[in-house]
């Protein structure tokens, strides 16, 4: 008797040791056009409560000015999400606008649409090589931008998982404030600084602030005190410049 359980300890134990020792699913993704450009390697190792969130990643100068857009999820990007519209009784594709779920970017971005607003629609969208599905697994992104880089600069990633509510970011927060609903916890900004003198250099980006519940303006509240589970989306993120 004490035998088999001894066996079936050892199995049990191997069983475990083997399930700590199998590498975490790692998904690789190539944005922008690959000229005579520069390529930036980004890391995005996901925490214990990443769920689906939407991401944009962006280029930034020295002191913050955005220059150009990395990568930004399709459904942003495009303005239409997989669950846009309700027809015949049933969830449908369809073009709907969402300024809490990314508003740094946008704001940072200042592009204005056929509508006067700043999110990308259907007519006006994010240009391909730049979106894609959002990852559902930790992920390595090359990215290219548009010109050779020369000197420092900002990478930004700021993500965002619709209803990440907590006990400050309740569902009754802000009662009536639909676009607060669809974002609960508001969007986290990362930020890291790179240099062209440094190539090869891992880099990991810090969480900066968070944007406006809401979308309404683009301000940074460095004050991350009430944010719980959305620091948890992400384990590490990591940039380094090729």
């Amino acid at each position: 008797m004490k035998t088999k359980l001894s066996l079936l300890l050892l199995v049990l134990l191997g069983i475990v040791f083997s399930a700590q020792k199998r590498p975490a699913k790692v998904d690789y993704y190539t944005y922008g056009e690959k000229n005579s450009t520069s390529e930036i390697s980004l890391r995005f190792e996901k925490g214990r409560h990443h769920n689906h969130p939407l991401f944009a990643i962006w280029l930034a100068d020295s002191t913050g000015k955005y220059i150009e857009t990395l990568y930004v999820s399709e459904s942003i990007g495009k303005g239409i999400f997989k669950r846009g519209s309700r027809r015949t009784g049933r969830w449908m594709a369809g073009e709907i606008e969402r300024p809490a779920s990314l508003p740094y970017w946008t704001h940072q971005r200042n592009v204005k649409n056929e509508k006067e607003t700043l999110m990308p629609t259907n007519k006006l969208p994010v240009a391909d090589v730049y979106t894609g599905a959002t990852p559902k697994n930790s992920f390595m992104m090359t990215l290219f931008t548009s010109e050779k880089l020369n000197g420092r600069y900002r990478i930004y990633v700021e993500l965002n998982q619709s209803w990440d509510w907590n006990e400050y970011w309740t569902n009754n927060k802000f009662p009536g404030d639909k676009e607060y609903m669809t974002s609960s916890q508001p969007a986290l900004v990362y930020m890291a600084c790179i240099d062209t003198k440094k190539r090869e250099e891992e880099i990991t980006l810090t969480p900066v602030g968070h944007s406006h519940y809401a979308g309404e303006n683009g301000e940074l509240f460095p004050d991350l005190n009430t944010l719980t589970t959305a620091l948890e989306i992400a384990d590490k993120i990591t940039v380094s410049l090729k």
